[in-house]
């Protein structure tokens, strides 16, 4: 049941909670959906968040826990023993569970897992805690259906039945040979049309995609878009079944991705959160500050050296904001867009002189078009018209050499393995606010014949 979170529902919890009716809870949140719940607990403080989940039912708290922020669930977590920890990772799927423990020290990790009652779902999460958490199999799950080669439909259905009690969601069945090595998938659509004695090499799709363990988390990404696939089975080197990932945790990991490049391209150079330390919010934000003010610093110095074309003609200091305003954001946008290709892998990038050629004739429309406008505009409003045409020469020059600048230097960082989101935003804005002054000033030293 979809529930609308208002204030005077979580006042009513509270309330509840104050009284320790724990059957108003139940009533209330037994329909609701997991991520409504973990909504409601934001909301609560940690005792009144802890005595909603001791009356919640395991799985639901499981669900629960999984919704949680690491950093959030790792202080939570804090509050439970070690058996109510178990309870919970008992009802999880096997990675859920794996994240879950390797937020916690060591010893406190051991000890859920020996309280642990399904040996299986224990040899399942030992296995996972051998893999990076940013790689496939850190990823993957364990729970998934599989059936062999060589046996009928009959017999495949069965199994099915029997895995199917530890799997929530079957997106699909996989295929596999005596050594357990990945020969292709079975669609439920098959197996129900075709009778119980047909052979399931008969009938399986060869064609399948996987991906190896030691994938990098953003391919398995990239892949998963790429073929629009609801899970993808992962296998090791040879070959062999080994678990499944599916589309949820990918989006986690689309998000976390997403959201670390939006920092790096305003200048942020850590995943913070707002409720992180002052400390840390002030040494994320630092670094790239301290750019923005050398970068402004040379700047004036830069000014300076043209302190006697100013003296001549003050009215050129009245028209450098629009040059590196300008140089800044045409920089941004280009540096964006160049960002967004590179992010999105199933995109091939045309050769490198028809992608500068192709900005070079987008930059020359814009600059054609701005520097008309601000030449008109000068001499509107009575400024000299040789200082008018100055201006506008200067910015057309500006918005050529931002346009390349913003294009070439994320292509440029992506070639060496380096993150091209650090390309945007100050790392631009200061590049091209130096580099804007510089043609600005020659311009003008060159027409004016200062």
């Amino acid at each position: 049941m979809q529930s609308e979170i208002t204030r005077e529902f979580i006042a009513q919890i509270e309330d509840a909670i104050e009284r320790r009716d724990a059957e108003f809870i139940l009533s209330n949140m037994e329909e609701m959906y997991a991520v409504d719940i973990t909504t409601v607990l934001y909301e609560l403080n940690t005792e009144q968040s802890k005595y909603v989940m001791d009356v919640l039912p395991p799985d639901v708290g499981a669900e629960i826990l999984s919704d949680l922020d690491s950093d959030v669930r790792t202080n939570f977590l804090k509050n439970f023993t070690t058996e109510e920890i178990a309870r919970y990772i008992g009802e999880m799927d096997s990675d859920d569970a794996v994240d879950l423990l390797n937020e916690q020290p060591v010893q406190r990790k051991e000890e859920i897992i020996a309280l642990l009652e399904d040996q299986e779902h224990v040899a399942d999460i030992i296995d996972l805690l051998h893999y990076d958490e940013d790689c496939a199999g850190g990823l993957m799950a364990k729970e998934l259906i599989k059936v062999n080669i060589n046996w009928r439909v009959g017999q495949c259905i069965d199994e099915i039945r029997r895995q199917a009690e530890d799997v929530e969601k079957v997106y699909a069945i996989y295929v596999v040979d005596e050594r357990d090595k990945l020969v292709g998938r079975l669609s439920m659509k098959t197996l129900i049309l075709c009778g119980d004695e047909t052979p399931i090499s008969k009938v399986y799709d060869p064609d399948v995609i996987s991906i190896e363990s030691y994938k990098d988390e953003q391919e398995v990404a990239t892949v998963m878009q790429k073929y629009d696939l609801d899970a993808i089975p992962v296998v090791n080197i040879q070959g062999r079944l080994l678990g499944r990932i599916t589309i949820d945790d990918v989006i986690d990991v689309i998000q976390e991705q997403a959201e670390l490049s939006r920092q790096l391209m305003t200048g942020i150079t850590e995943n913070i959160e707002e409720d992180d330390s002052v400390f840390r919010l002030s040494r994320a934000r630092l670094p790239w500050l301290m750019v923005g003010m050398v970068g402004g610093l040379l700047g004036a110095r830069f000014i300076g050296l043209f302190e006697g074309d100013i003296s001549v003609i003050p009215a050129l200091a009245m028209f450098t904001p629009l040059i590196t305003a300008t140089g800044g954001n045409v920089g941004i946008q280009s540096s964006s867009i160049i960002i967004q290709t590179l992010a999105n892998k199933t995109v091939l990038f045309d050769n490198f002189t028809s992608r500068i050629v192709k900005v070079l004739l987008v930059a020359i429309i814009n600059g054609l078009v701005m520097s008309g406008l601000v030449l008109g505009f000068n001499i509107l409003f009575g400024v000299q018209f040789t200082l008018s045409v100055v201006v506008a020469v200067a910015l057309f020059s500006v918005v050529l050499l931002a346009s390349f600048m913003g294009t070439v230097t994320p292509m440029i960082l992506d070639k060496y393995g380096i993150n091209p989101a650090v390309a945007a935003g100050p790392f631009i804005t200061t590049a091209n606010d130096l580099l804007g002054l510089a043609v600005y000033f020659l311009v003008a030293h060159v027409l004016l014949n200062l």
